[in-house]
């Protein structure tokens, strides 16, 4: 199944493409992003996890030097078709309030940097303070 874009985000996303580490079984494979939000990010690749599976993945961000390690469950797939990308959307998984709130930090920092802290605030809807 892969839904609408209106039906699917509940969170603003940002057009980024960043290294994605994870393993499946006895395979190891580094995909991309195509975006990223709070809440979630799709994975392009023509290996999607089945729907529901939860994975721990890397991310690797230019800011920092150690990849960010987070837990996603996977939500729905795309699969290839003319005009759509092959690949997975994910949905973040936290076992703390704290770790979420650093990681939402996070890609409002990378938003931040790549479209400006005005229109990051328009995005989210909010101050970004």
């Amino acid at each position: 199944m892969n839904p609408s874009d209106s039906n699917r985000r509940r969170e603003p996303r940002e057009p980024i493409r960043l290294r994605v580490e994870y393993q499946r079984m006895n395979a190891f494979f580094a995909d991309y992003t195509k975006n990223i939000s709070k809440g979630g990010t799709f994975i392009k690749t023509a290996r999607p996890l089945p729907i529901g599976t939860r994975f721990l993945f890397a991310l690797s961000v230019p800011a920092f030097s150690d990849p960010v390690q987070i837990t996603g469950e996977v939500q729905w797939i795309s699969p290839a078709a003319p005009g759509t990308e092959a690949g997975m959307g994910i949905r973040f998984l936290f076992a703390a309030d704290e770790e979420r709130i650093r990681f939402e930090r996070l890609v409002q920092g990378l938003m931040e940097h790549s479209l400006g802290p005005d229109v990051t605030r328009g995005l989210l809807g909010r101050g970004t303070g």
